[in-house]
C-alpha cells in the first residue's frame, strides 16, 4: 500500500468540486495547512489555516460569482502514491455577476502528510484574470498583495 493517496485518490477527492461539494473535498485539508497563493493579485498571500484560506480566497470570489459560483474540474493529476507531493491541475468554469467569465485554470502543488491529509499548497492561478475579476465586481483598484517567493 502506498504512503500517501494515489493519483486515482486525489482525484476523486477533488473530484467534489465539481459539483460544489468543497467541504468534502476541504475535509482532507489540514485546519492548519500552510497554504501560499502565489502571484501578485488580490488574493496572493501566505495563509496560515484553512479558515484563512477559505474567507480570503473563496468567500470573496463567491460574492461576485453568479450561481451556482466556481465549479474547479480536476483536468489531471501528476504524483501521490509514493511521493509526499502531487500537483493537481484545475480548471474553473464560473461566471461573475457582471457577466465576466471566470473560466480560470489553477495548479496546486501539495504535499500530504503521513495521515492523508493536505499539509501545505502552493498555488498558481491566471493573477491577471483575478485580478480583473475582483476589480471589475468590487469597484475600484483592489490592493493586490505578492505572496512570498519559496526559500530553498
Amino acid at each position: 500500500m502506498a504512503p500517501y493517496p494515489t493519483r486515482d485518490e486525489i482525484t476523486s477527492i477533488f473530484k467534489h468540486m465539481e459539483t460544489g461539494e468543497y467541504d468534502s473535498t476541504f475535509a482532507r485539508v489540514r485546519p492548519n495547512v500552510d497554504w501560499t497563493v502565489m502571484g501578485t493579485h488580490p488574493l496572493a498571500g501566505h495563509y496560515t489555516s484553512l479558515k484563512d484560506f477559505q474567507q480570503a480566497t473563496f468567500a470573496r470570489l463567491g460574492k461576485i460569482m453568479k450561481d451556482p459560483g466556481i465549479r474547479l474540474m480536476v483536468r489531471n493529476v501528476i504524483g501521490g502514491g509514493e511521493q509526499e507531493w502531487a500537483t493537481v491541475e484545475l480548471v474553473a468554469k464560473a461566471e461573475c455577476k457582471n457577466g465576466f467569465k471566470f473560466d480560470n485554470t489553477y495548479a496546486w502543488c501539495m504535499r500530504f502528510d503521513d495521515e492523508g491529509q493536505v499539509a501545505e499548497v502552493r498555488a498558481y492561478l491566471d493573477s491577471e484574470m483575478v485580478k480583473e475579476a475582483i476589480e471589475a465586481n468590487e469597484g475600484g483598484a483592489p490592493k493586490s498583495s505578492r505572496a512570498p517567493v519559496p526559500q530553498f
